[in-house]
């Protein structure tokens, strides 16, 4: 087999990264959500994520500006056909506890992701490697024809089912995180209990109070554990963001990771340079459950989308400039080009609003008949100022809405179980390709939290997913994201921005596109 050869040289990386002078200390940061486990495969949010990235790592792992570089793979190749990677482990690896870390602890790991008794999320986000899919649908019982193998202890090798351009971005992901078998087999669900679980990224946790907060110290087994400059980092639950900021303030915070936007001109002033408000490859949407009247009706979900007045939400609802969204799939998007968009994307709001009456009237609603429906959002300041908003915005229609909140655990959790008519959600790209997105459109997928589902749909995004030239790819993609947005599955209403507030001692925090800001970069200078 010929193969084109992609080296990464890990030293030089990590040489020539962050040369700070500072001296070692506890992150204290303010992380929102209450994580629902440490164990990757279970994890569904940016705030898990943060926790996660930092006392694991992949064959791949993120630079400061979150481009891949070197993790556990010190190396790699990949066949001329595309669909073949073969990677080189680091020497000398090891867990938490010591033990090496193996190819077949990622051999276990991405099997055990992909089968269908454990029930994980986010398996289809691994769906490019050959057979997950069918193995993941029960159509494959033999797990040895997952196309991930171990050739020796280290050297992995994982064939996909078609080339695919955003693979090596896709391993940052946690679902492609390795796990430590001998501890999993040993100890079954509570392998990930303080005392239990053993890692392999820069720290390790010592401490999870449920409710209240993550600690973590740096992992003395970890390859690159002299270069760290941050000892340890305690992530705080808490989604009340005026509290956050008060705390912040205090100093009992370093980094937040949102902000109540109603304080951002404050904020410019009184804490100059250091709430971060940075363009970010996510999406803020609302579904509607289509599997249930009325929002089975075309017409009633077009309604309610045209009637929303997304030219205001980000300069004046929020302050803090998030632009409209009129596509699925945010543009900027890596592999793809100009998005797709509504047809009725350029009218007047007038029109709009004239249009969409007209809909729910030919839909049998009406001011003898008004549309009632629940619309729920995770308890969020800034999510309870768009929902009020934008139930104002539908009430000329004559639609009565009822704002309910939880905290956010119990909103996804109801909405994946589909407890929901309309429901606030928010999508931060695992990994920069328009895949990330529409797979949330698919029939059947977990996150597809509207139920919508589609035939055509599903199979123009497979169509795309199998396609070798990226132009015909992305004009497929275009195809499915169109057909999306004319039968209005869900109501995609702004494209995000990153807010974050970072205490003037912390050194090394990068905006980038996914804000992924890793404690190994980072470091604290009085």
């Amino acid at each position: 087999m010929n193969f084109l050869t992609k080296k990464f040289l890990a030293s030089a990386v990590l040489g020539s990264l962050l040369a700070v002078t500072a001296h070692a200390a506890t992150l204290n940061i303010h992380n929102g959500g209450d994580p629902q486990s440490l164990d990757p495969q279970k994890l569904s949010s940016d705030y898990e994520n943060r926790i996660a990235g930092d006392i694991f790592e992949g064959l791949v792992t993120e630079d400061p500006k979150d481009d891949p570089i070197p993790g556990q793979a010190e190396s790699w190749t990949v066949s001329q056909d595309g669909k073949v990677y073969t990677f080189k482990l680091r020497d000398g690896i090891k867990w938490s506890d010591g033990q090496p870390v193996t190819a077949g602890d990622f051999v276990f790991a991405f099997q055990r992701l992909v089968d269908p008794k454990n029930a994980a999320e986010y398996a289809y986000l691994q769906f490019t490697i050959k057979n997950a899919e069918k193995i993941n649908k029960g159509e494959i019982t033999d797990f040895s024809q997952l196309g991930v193998k171990a050739i020796d202890d280290k050297t992995l090798e994982i064939t996909l089912e078609n080339p695919t351009p955003y693979f090596i971005n896709s391993l940052m992901h946690y679902t492609a995180y390795p796990l430590p078998k001998h501890v999993v087999e040993a100890k079954g669900n509570d392998w990930v209990k303080i005392g239990n679980i053993v890692t392999n990224g820069p720290y390790k946790p010592t401490e999870w109070i449920p409710g209240a907060s993550v600690t973590t110290v740096k992992n003395d087994q970890y390859y690159g554990e002299k270069d760290l400059k941050i000892d340890g980092v305690k992530f705080f639950t808490l989604e009340d963001q005026e509290a956050a900021l008060k705390r912040f303030r205090a100093g009992e915070f370093d980094i937040m990771t949102d902000f109540p936007t109603d304080q951002y001109e404050w904020m410019k002033k009184n804490l100059p340079g250091q709430a971060h408000v940075t363009p970010f490859l996510a999406s803020y949407y609302y579904v509607l459950n289509a599997t249930k009247p009325p929002f089975d009706d075309k017409r009633v979900r077009q309604a309610l989308s045209m009637a929303v007045n997304r030219e205001v939400i980000g300069p004046k609802i929020l302050g803090t400039g998030e632009l409209p969204a009129y596509s699925w799939v945010p543009p900027g998007t890596a592999n793809y080009g100009e998005p797709a968009y509504v047809s009725w994307k350029d009218m007047p709001y007038k029109e709009k609003v004239e249009e969409a009456k007209k809909l729910l009237k030919e839909a049998g609603f009406g001011p003898d008949h008004p549309l009632k429906a629940q619309l729920r959002y995770n308890t969020n300041d800034n999510h309870k100022r768009v929902a009020v908003a934008i139930a104002s915005m539908w009430k000329p229609l004559g639609v009565q809405i009822e704002l309910y909140n939880t905290e956010t655990k119990v909103h996804y959790d109801e909405m994946q179980h589909g407890q929901v008519e309309i429901g606030r959600a928010g999508w931060i790209a695992d990994y920069n390709d328009p895949d990330n997105f529409l797979g949330l459109l698919v029939s059947g997928v977990s996150m597809n939290y509207g139920r919508w589902s589609n035939a055509d749909f599903d199979k123009l995004v497979k169509e795309a997913n199998a396609q070798t030239d990226l132009k015909k790819r992305a004009e497929i993609f275009k195809q499915a994201e169109q057909l999306a947005l004319d039968d209005s599955a869900a109501i995609p209403l702004y494209y995000y921005v990153s807010k974050n507030v970072v205490s003037p001692k912390v050194q090394g925090f990068v905006d980038n596109i996914q804000d992924i800001h890793r404690t190994r970069w980072l470091s604290v200078k009085e």
